[in-house]
């Protein structure tokens, strides 16, 4: 009895080509689920992202304005004519700052800021599905 018993647990050892194939199918299964819901909060946490480096921006403004006072702050403001010479004036006042304003921001968002400082309006933010309203 005790060598059919050995016997017997030789052919024991490892996995079935089965069961293997239904673990790779279920993790497949798995994997597919998974992957949408991944891309999605990719997508979702970019856009909140800039969301908020936009709403970071309209504080760096309203700061530029507190220190620089309104009548010094709207001639700085009107003297810059694009929006990266407007970013290059805000840098100060942005605890995270990069060199442009297109580093700034996430891949395939833009903002574009008011053509007036004084009316403390917020910078428009648009994304990769057009204007975002925040």
């Amino acid at each position: 009895m005790n060598a059919l018993h050995k016997a017997s647990r030789q052919f024991l050892r490892g996995f079935s080509l089965v069961e293997m194939m239904a673990c790779v199918s279920i993790i497949g299964i798995i994997a597919f689920m998974a992957i949408p819901s991944v891309t999605r909060m990719r997508g979702d946490s970019e856009r909140n992202l800039a969301i908020a480096r936009a709403e970071s921006l309209n504080l760096a403004q309203a700061s530029y304005i507190q220190v620089r006072g309104r009548t010094q702050a709207a001639l700085d403001w009107s003297a810059s004519a694009s929006s990266e010479a407007k970013y290059t004036l805000l840098r100060p006042y942005l605890s995270f700052s990069e060199t442009t304003l297109a580093a700034f921001m996430p891949s395939g968002y833009s903002v574009t800021f008011p053509p007036s400082i004084t009316t403390m309006t917020k910078a428009a933010l648009t994304g990769p599905t057009g204007i975002i309203y925040y």
